[in-house]
């Protein structure tokens, strides 16, 4: 399960690298602001990926069993 959440947080922080770098708004001059924008977006796309991945595994899951 460690691993899984691992995995889940690696693919957060380069999806997240990867659309901050692709911005093209203006950056904010301070760098506490960015670091808030940087870690906030890698919450919210850890939350959004390890709810669709475990709500399929347990549909999955339980479609198996029938």
């Amino acid at each position: 399960m460690k691993r899984i959440f691992l995995n889940i947080l690696a693919t957060a922080a380069i999806l997240t690298t990867i659309a901050f770098l692709m911005d093209g708004d203006i950056k904010e001059p301070s760098m506490l602001m960015r670091f808030v924008e940087f870690f906030g977006m890698m919450g919210i796309l850890f939350v959004l990926i390890s709810t669709f991945y475990f709500t399929s595994n347990l549909i999955f899951k339980n479609l198996q069993r029938i």
